[in-house]
């Protein structure tokens, strides 16, 4: 063995007792990881380029905001990405989630409700509409599930858009509290930075949450779901409360993103809801990685970023450039007008190039990924079963082992005449 294997595999190693110790501690790894994450966002739009784009207060208030979809893709991933459930209506889940925070919270209701009170109340309402689609649509799968999912998230924005009686109709009900937490102490408009801290705490509980279910019972049924729904229910899951189970869980964090958002907007709208978002959440939970829960809330998080920040301030960064000849000329492209065509070009070369995601749990890199690039030696297996097969198509015999094992020994060979009658191997 070359000492460049001993290497690789010292490193492979390594990387399995990490990935072991992760796995073990799971809830500290979170809380060391996401603690680390909070640090340096806090500390990164000081630094080139970021500083360029925006001010430090505003990155928090875009951090804090794309903390919102994290929330939403790690929800639609335990419906898409363990359960496989194709969800289009999801963003009605967060219309449920921020309307129950307005009615909780408003002049418009007369209430001035707690956020943490009403951030579970919002999960919780949220949950219950959520068992309320999963219930009609258990013997509903693929092309059919994805249809009804889809109706659901349009009914209701219009329900609350034409019921002007409760919902102010488009107005939206505006005027709401902003919240006021124990240490963090009452919010203003401009505290960009309790926001930032709010949902980071969030999206910690959350994921810690979600992985405690997906490496259970429960979790392990909805991977059992995803791969095959006849083997599980023969196995003996069952597999109308485990779908229901992940309507709810998906709905809850969407829930909670909705509380949070309408607490930051103060105000809540039906168009804050559109089938636009529905679709942008699954993006995100494809592109970054359907099944890993770090892999979803990363790419979340960057396409996000991407949308409401780089793509609306790329005139404002490239105008730095301007005196430079070839940079001079994309100064002069107004990239907001394109900001819808080249995130679509992103999404296309990202399937393209990368079907699996930015960072896909390894059942899923498994499925999509040839097995060659997973171990090198079968490329090299794979050579030599070929080459012996042209040796066989040009009248030589075969010498690869697999190969005659495959094919039975030689016509006329003595291990041919050897065999008795009727000696059928194929």
């Amino acid at each position: 063995m070359t000492a460049a294997a001993v290497g690789r595999r010292g490193r492979r190693f390594g990387r399995d007792e990490f990935r072991d110790v992760l796995v073990r501690h799971r809830t500290v790894s979170i809380l060391v990881g996401m603690s680390l994450v909070g640090f340096l966002l806090y500390f990164l739009p000081y630094v080139p380029p970021f500083s360029l784009f925006n001010f430090h207060q505003a990155w928090l208030n875009s951090f804090a905001s794309a903390g919102v979809f994290v929330l939403l893709a790690l929800g639609l991933n335990v419906v898409v990405g363990l359960a496989g459930l194709l969800d289009l209506g999801y963003a009605a889940f967060f219309a449920f989630g921020a309307y129950t925070y307005a009615y909780g919270a408003s002049p418009f209701s007369g209430n001035h409700a707690p956020f943490l009170l009403m951030l579970f109340l919002g999960a919780v309402v949220a949950a219950l509409f959520g068992l309320l689609l999963g219930a009609p649509t258990l013997r509903l799968r693929g092309d059919y599930l994805a249809i009804m999912t889809l109706g659901f998230g349009e009914i209701v924005p219009i329900v609350f858009l034409n019921t002007d009686e409760y919902t102010r109709g488009t107005n939206g009900i505006g005027g709401i509290y902003r919240p006021d937490l124990p240490i963090l102490g009452p919010f203003g408009a401009l505290d960009n930075f309790k926001y930032f801290v709010v949902m980071v705490f969030i999206i910690t509980i959350t994921m810690i949450l979600l992985y405690r279910l997906q490496d259970s019972r429960i979790g392990r049924a909805w991977m059992a779901i995803r791969e095959d729904e006849l083997a599980a229910a023969a196995n003996g899951i069952n597999t109308v409360t485990t779908k229901l189970l992940a309507f709810a869980i998906g709905a809850t964090t969407a829930g909670f993103a909705g509380v949070f958002n309408a607490s930051k907007l103060t105000i809540v709208s039906p168009d804050q809801f559109l089938f636009a978002v529905s679709f942008t959440v699954l993006a995100m939970v494809v592109l970054g990685g359907m099944g890993n829960i770090w892999g979803v809330a990363v790419g979340a998080f960057v396409i996000a970023l991407i949308q409401s920040t780089f793509l609306t301030q790329l005139n404002q960064f490239v105008s730095t450039f301007r005196g430079i000849p070839v940079l001079d000329i994309l100064s002069r492209v107004n990239f907001i007008q394109y900001q819808f065509l080249l995130y679509g070009i992103a999404l296309v070369l990202m399937m393209l190039f990368r079907p699996e995601g930015l960072f896909p749990s390894q059942r899923r890199r498994m499925e999509l990924r040839v097995a060659e690039e997973l171990d090198p030696e079968a490329e090299a297996k794979a050579l030599e079963a070929a080459a012996a097969s042209e040796t066989v198509a040009g009248g030589g015999e075969p010498t690869d082992p697999v190969v005659v094992g495959a094919m039975g020994p030689p016509p006329g060979s003595d291990e041919d005449t050897a065999r008795p009658y009727g000696d059928d191997r194929s």
